[in-house]
């Protein structure tokens, strides 16, 4: 008997007879049992030796009494685990949530390592994967569509631009992410290790001790991190793996497209990635994000980079020991050495004799010496801008290409090449936002002649803040201007007009990008953007870019105003009219997609939502939002980021081929009478809930959401008002995190019943399932929603509202829209189609609900003392933080949770 879930081996027979039910079925892989069962059993030890008395027991009787429920399915099992949850002491139970978490944590790296053999696994074995799978395989058929040249064409000009942004939403400490990843680091050395072998045991004793660091690292922040805080966080991101990853992706792509002519010549994969930030630059509702945070933001960014460009030039110069005997250099690397000598000739001398008749070498080190210089801006040796850096990296792989040393050439050479195409010495192209009503309130001011008030020159000094770092750091560090709750094309114009109020005459490059975010908005935008590009500003600025223009949809917003299926519907229909008339118009448009890591915020699979476009509203070109969690799950790991981006680097080159698109299009026009009825009843059913009377205290009251504003998350605000009055300004991450916590996931899923319900035909349904890419899309997702509900916990929760009528209304639509799913997607339970995200989910699951019982017993504390309280008294503090310690459990379990 091998148990997978457990803290350490089970001690009695009932115990083993229990986790043996649950595991049967589940598939998992021997591998990750292995290293699930090895990092559980290393907790129970730690637990043991670091928990009071009793602990280990309190954690195993929980632990297999909500396996008990969840396999049984019946209210006395159920019963039984909310029992024990009650019968701790509040201390007790707070140590308890923190096991559960630190198990979780265990669990997704034990995941994560699995998903990273698998694909080291394919790597090996090639044709594993289908044409939408890969850029290589992508345009293999874009190719068979479309002709060597055409393809070639949107090749080269393909372009994947993920934008991080600083939602608050990873729930655990930056302290336990770097706990984590060195556990990660321990669990390969233990792969490698001999069975029984000194190395394996030596694994397993840093593991214990990492995991006692887990287990003692408190997992809570102290207090909420600061933007330049989140700043750094997501730095750490780009110098543990983006830095390295995205060249070794244009790499792989470039070796399986040309096979053994890859790397001994010219590479025909252009640097397709462009990072975006909008960590240290998004203000809109933030008032800790100011002028100066974002000229910080700039700096930190842009020494990290050239940091980086600098240790890879110095890298690659120790290496590149090419004698000149054999590897003559041509005149213009000589040119370069010699101007370099004539600037520093003491340098110059220590390189020259550390590379005696080595001159690529030298030239390559004199260059990190210039990029050092760039960094620290000492003097005149630095870079003016990244081309002067390009260039001098082509002077050396051409003189190395004419010497006969081709692999050195388009080798390590082009690596860098690839790095400072795609990074520049910005790293990040650093956007600003900002809410409309913000720019309307300065403009009034600045325009009325009288005192101008401490926002409104913040908001001028933001635009001196955008000069600066265009000025520091080149054009592409900075000019995307993003105005949030774009309404009107003036809304636009506002943007050019306070940057002439805030410098003058002087020149400022702006890229300005409306944000579309409501259902009416959404569906006005065409006729915006037909005012807007009438505006000199935007010609003038379109005719420089070669009639470019970017348009970005807000996900969150127009699911918390419609629903999540009028909005889905919405925004297609709002993607294919403005692309139509960028068509019409000769307009190359770069659609930015806000979506956020939770389905109730458009999350869900890139790929597949990429394929399900409109015809012409990708066109080679795919941006959207990265936040929270999800940055690190995406991009934290090599292997895992390598596949991420070409996955969605395939699904944006395949999605412009004639048959994606005829497939799409056709497909939209044959049930559009469908998505007509669906959207009129999913609208119409989510009235009913979110416009009922008291909704938006009920909500209050049945989620943890007043709480989670309590958590040290991000440095944002988690409402735009101070009351929860009005739904409109609440925030749509704590709606989703809200809903997430109380096991209903209600964003991701809510109408949907109602809508497949009012279409009724159950055979057309299942041919506009098969056929319709969006519908597909919409109900997979919406299938991952629901496999992460729990209906006998959520029951819990709404109990709290005293309100019936709507916990029925919820209810309802919970088994609708369950029941409509299962019999889309085939089976008996949801994700029996996707049996590998089943079993990931079911596996997480009781442990979950644990984690839930924890929390309820805590909210039920809070709302109780806050009826009964005096006024003013304050919440009991112990209750809160164990309410707060089980909100990142419950997010570390479920993932992709705001």
């Amino acid at each position: 008997m091998t148990p997978e879930h457990t803290f350490s081996e089970p001690t009695n027979t009932e115990a083993i007879r229990v986790i043996g039910r649950f595991e049967a079925g589940r598939g998992i892989p021997e591998q990750m049992r292995s290293d699930v069962r090895m990092l559980g059993g290393l907790l129970g030890r730690v637990l043991r030796e670091s928990g009071d008395d009793g602990l280990f027991e309190d954690v195993e009787r929980l632990r297999l009494a909500t396996i008990q429920a969840y396999d049984q399915e019946t209210p006395e099992a159920f019963d039984r685990a909310a029992a024990i949850a009650e019968s701790f002491s509040v201390a007790r139970a707070d140590e308890v949530a923190r096991a559960f978490t630190c198990y979780f944590h265990l669990v997704n790296l034990a995941e994560e390592h699995q998903r990273v053999r698998v694909l080291r696994e394919r790597a090996g074995q090639p044709g594993r994967e289908d044409a939408a799978d890969t850029v290589a395989t992508a345009y293999a058929r874009l190719r068979s569509e479309v002709g060597d040249a055409e393809a070639r064409r949107r090749l080269e000009e393909l372009r994947f631009h993920p934008v991080f942004t600083a939602h608050p939403t990873e729930a655990r400490r930056r302290a336990v992410s770097s706990s984590i990843r060195r556990l990660s680091e321990l669990l390969t050395q233990h792969d490698a290790a001999s069975v029984d072998g000194a190395e394996e045991q030596r694994a397993e004793r840093r593991m214990l001790e990492e995991i006692d660091t887990l287990w003692r690292t408190a997992p809570l922040r102290a207090q909420k991190p600061s933007p330049t805080d989140e700043v750094r966080t997501v730095m750490g991101v780009f110098d543990e793996t983006l830095f390295t990853t995205v060249p070794h992706v244009y790499r792989r792509i470039d070796d399986a497209l040309r096979g053994d002519e890859s790397g001994a010549s010219a590479p025909v994969v252009p640097a397709f990635v462009r990072v975006g930030s909008w960590v240290g630059g998004d203000r809109d509702g933030n008032p800790f994000v100011t002028a100066s945070v974002t000229r910080e933001a700039a700096q930190i960014a842009s020494d990290h980079v050239l940091r980086g460009l600098e240790r890879a030039l110095e890298r690659i110069g120790r290496t590149l020991t090419l004698d000149a005997e054999d590897t003559p250099p041509s005149s213009a690397v000589v040119a370069l050495w010699d101007a370099f000598a004539a600037a520093e000739p003491s340098v110059a001398a220590d390189l020259a004799t550390r590379s005696p008749g080595e001159p690529h070498r030298r030239v390559l080190l004199a260059l990190a010496r210039r990029v050092a210089a760039t960094r620290s801006r000492a003097g005149s040796l630095g870079y003016g801008a990244p081309e002067e850096l390009l260039d001098d990296l082509r002077v050396i792989q051409t003189s190395l290409a004419d010497a006969g040393a081709k692999r050195h050439a388009f080798g390590g050479i082009q690596h860098l090449i690839w790095q400072v195409e795609s990074y520049g010495f910005h790293l990040t192209e650093l956007e600003v936002r900002q809410h409309s009503q913000v720019h309307a309130k300065a403009l009034a001011e600045l325009e009325s002649g009288e005192a101008v008030s401490a926002q409104t020159e913040e908001v001028l000094d933001v635009f001196r803040a955008i000069a600066d770092i265009q000025r520091d750091y080149g054009l592409r560090a900075a000019g995307r201007y993003v105005v949030s709750f774009t309404q009107a094309a003036s809304d636009l114009a506002a943007v050019h007009r306070l940057a002439r109020h805030a410098l003058g005459d002087d020149a400022l490059v702006l890229d300005v990008v409306p944000l579309f975010e409501t259902f009416a908005d959404l569906q006005a935008a065409p006729d915006i953007l037909a005012e807007v590009v009438t505006f000199p500003e935007f010609q003038e600025r379109m005719a420089a870019t070669g009639n470019r223009l970017e348009v970005m949809l807000g996900y969150s917003d127009s699911s918390k105003d419609v629903g999540p299926v009028a909005a889905n519907l919405a925004l297609y229909e709002a993607q294919e009219k403005i692309a139509q008339w960028a068509q019409e118009s000769g307009i190359t448009l770069t659609l930015f997609h806000g979506r956020g890591g939770a389905l109730g915020r458009g999350g869900g699979p890139a790929n597949s939502a990429i394929l399900a476009q409109p015809p012409h509203s990708v066109d080679g070109r795919f941006k959207l939002t990265e936040q929270g969690e999800v940055i690190f799950a995406r991009y934290g790991e090599p292997a895992i980021a390598m596949r991420h981006i070409d996955q969605v680097a395939a699904a944006t080159l395949l999605a412009s081929s004639p048959t994606v698109e005829a497939r799409t299009s056709s497909a939209a026009a044959r049930y559009a009478d469908i998505a007509a009825v669906m959207d009129v009843a999913s609208r119409e059913r989510f009235f009913s809930l979110v416009k009922a009377e008291g909704f938006a205290p009920w909500f209050a009251t049945v989620t943890p959401m007043e709480e989670i504003g309590l958590l040290a998350l991000g440095s944002r605000p988690a409402r735009r008002g101070l009351s929860v009055e009005s739904l409109e300004d609440l925030r749509a991450i704590p709606w989703v995190f809200a809903w997430t916590q109380a096991r209903i996931n209600l964003a991701g899923w809510f109408g949907l019943g109602t809508a497949l319900e009012a279409i009724g035909d159950e055979a057309l349904l299942a041919e506009a399932y098969r056929e319709w890419p969006l519908l597909r899309t919409m109900v997979d997702n919406v299938a991952m929603s629901l496999a992460k509900t729990d209906e006998r916990i959520a029951r819990q929760y709404l109990a709290l509202g005293d309100r019936d009528d709507l916990a029925a209304l919820v209810l309802d639509e919970l088994a609708l829209t369950r029941e409509w799913v299962i019999r889309l997607t085939g089976g008996d339970r949801l994700l029996e189609n996707k049996p590998i995200l089943q079993r990931a989910v079911q596996l997480r699951s009781p442990y979950v609900d644990a984690l839930s019982l924890l929390q309820l017993r805590a909210l039920r504390a809070l709302r109780s003392s806050a009826a009964t309280a005096p006024e003013g008294s304050g919440a009991d503090a112990e209750q809160q933080r164990l309410l707060l310690l089980s909100v990142s459990g419950v997010a570390a379990g479920l993932q992709n949770t705001g």
